[in-house]
């Protein structure tokens, strides 16, 4: 999954940036690298799903 920027006219760096962490931040990639960032022993992915709560329909 690559996302990728391309410029805007006389769109500066910050603003470029500023558009690249949004769509980041849309397709989820923020939460992924933090969730991935430590082993999680499946029981403990249990333990968390668990007090989620019942998956609803």
């Amino acid at each position: 999954m690559a996302i990728r920027i391309k410029t805007r006219g006389n769109e500066s760096a910050e603003q470029m940036m500023r558009r690249f962490k949004k769509l980041c931040e849309k397709e989820g990639l923020v939460k992924d690298v933090k969730r991935k960032e430590y082993y999680e022993k499946p029981s403990e992915r249990k333990r968390r799903a668990s007090k989620r709560g019942p998956i609803r329909d």
